[in-house]
């Protein structure tokens, strides 16, 4: 048998991706120490996008800008999105979130896993894809920039698709800082 030059899905490496965010404290240093953190949990090269400046969406009112991102990671095979999703949490508290049980308050840091793989989950503690990264430009712009070509599970369009449906109307603004320094 000949290795022909068709290349199958199974083929490609796993991949997981994050969105990272913050609006309080010095949120830049807040978001490069978690997506270090982050990028080491690793096997392979971890992919960063650039941070975004963005306006609070169904937050209290008076909540400063957030600065958000996205981040692409190699999961280790030991892996799942279960223990990925518990990493996360623990590095949210590491890094001093504290939830304040009001719905999208000011936080220091915040890390949501937006998919792993093709995998899909649907229980209390954690669905997959997220279920509201489609509809969010904040997440899609920063996706889009690292992985302009994924197609989330259960959407027809790739992530640059739907931010272009969905349109940025100057809620997301990229700024010359990049979350990974390499």
């Amino acid at each position: 048998m000949g290795h022909g030059k068709t290349k199958r899905v199974s083929d490609e490496p796993l991949m997981a991706y994050v969105a990272l965010g913050a609006n309080l404290g010095d949120a830049a240093a807040t978001l490069s120490d978690a997506a270090g953190e982050i990028a080491g949990w690793s096997p392979g090269l971890a992919i960063g996008s650039s941070l975004w400046r963005t306006v609070p969406v169904d937050c209290p009112p008076g909540s400063p800008p957030f600065l958000n991102a996205a981040l692409g990671l190699r999961p280790k095979p030991v892996t799942t999105p279960e223990s990925l999703l518990d990493n996360l949490l623990a590095l949210e508290s590491k890094l001093g979130r504290t939830r304040s049980g009001l719905a999208n308050a000011p936080r220091v840091i915040d890390l949501d896993l937006i998919a792993f793989g093709t995998e899909t989950r649907n229980m209390p503690t954690l669905v997959l894809p997220h279920p509201q990264a489609h509809k969010r430009s904040f997440v899609l712009a920063p996706l889009a920039e690292i992985a302009p070509g994924l197609v989330l599970p259960g959407q027809q369009q790739t992530v640059s698709g739907l931010l272009a449906t969905l349109g940025q109307a100057g809620e997301v603004v990229k700024t010359e800082q990049r979350i990974l320094c390499l």
